[in-house]
């Protein structure tokens, strides 16, 4: 399956990548071409769009229809694709700084319109390409470029940005728990809203080695399992066992709800009398 995976759905001459050893970002790559394959979906039919960033150049490796926009515009991009191509599959990758601080706006209006794009964010807490400065994800207390004596200020939950945005599918998942990510896309892109991944995972260089988790690949893996925790389980732990724990599972999938372009298409057949 692996062979047949990166056979169909890969740019060969676009390798080696250009993601560090142990980096988190070519696990959630490779999540979501599972997720495809199962699903079936024709690769000309896929539309993946991406920021700046390290999680932007994970279009530049797939054999989809791509596009590399400008940060924090990925959504801008997407929604505009979708209301012109409304039955293309359109997956949008975005880091947490891309997602949450300048394209913070977009990600919450995109949600509201409950347009059909899934929307997976490569959440590693650090601007991991433009070197090592504070994202809107970094833990308070982490050390970053631009917080040498620990992060002051308390971090965006994205899970919680997008429930009170109004996304109706949001999901959380991590990049130790593989097989739990791969069902989380598949059910993402299935599911006809906006819909949101929020992927824990780790830069090994500019915030595991400056926080001295260690620039080794494996032992950071180690630390996103340690500080995720199943739903079913956080939900039944006392308030100060969470502190540092990011809970893992479906928060929200509400089905049947309004979709911006089936919204318009209605509107233009009214316009056009065809109602």
């Amino acid at each position: 399956m692996v062979t047949e995976i990166a056979r169909q759905y890969l740019r060969h001459d676009k390798f080696p990548s250009i993601w560090c050893p142990g980096c988190g970002h070519g696990i959630i790559l490779g999540a979501i071409l599972r997720a495809v394959h199962k699903l079936g979906l024709d690769k000309n039919k896929v539309m993946m769009v991406s920021g700046i960033g390290c999680s932007g150049r994970t279009p530049g490796y797939v054999d989809f229809h791509t596009l590399h926009t400008t940060h924090g515009r990925a959504l801008t991009f997407a929604t505009g694709i979708k209301l012109v191509r409304p039955e293309m599959t359109v997956l949008v990758v975005m880091g947490d700084g891309d997602a949450a601080a300048i394209g913070g706006n977009h990600f919450i209006h995109a949600a509201r319109r409950n347009i059909d794009i899934t929307a997976i964010v490569y959440n590693n807490s650090i601007y991991g390409m433009t070197g090592g400065q504070v994202s809107p994800t970094t833990p308070t207390g982490m050390y970053a470029t631009t917080a040498p004596y620990g992060m002051i200020e308390k971090p965006f939950d994205i899970v919680e940005l997008a429930l009170g945005a109004g996304a109706s599918f949001v999901a959380r998942g991590s990049s130790y728990h593989v097989p739990m990510l791969d069902g989380l896309i598949k059910k993402a892109i299935l599911h006809k809203g906006f819909s949101v991944v929020d992927v824990i995972t780790t830069c090994p260089i500019n915030f595991g080695r400056r926080n001295k988790l260690s620039a080794d690949g494996a032992k950071n893996l180690k630390y996103v399992e340690s500080i995720v925790v199943p739903l079913s389980k956080y939900q039944k732990m006392p308030e100060e066992e969470r502190k540092g724990k990011f809970p893992i599972g479906i928060f929200r999938q509400e089905e049947g709800l309004p979709e911006l372009t089936e919204k318009y298409a209605s509107l233009e057949n009214k316009l056009r009398g065809e109602e």
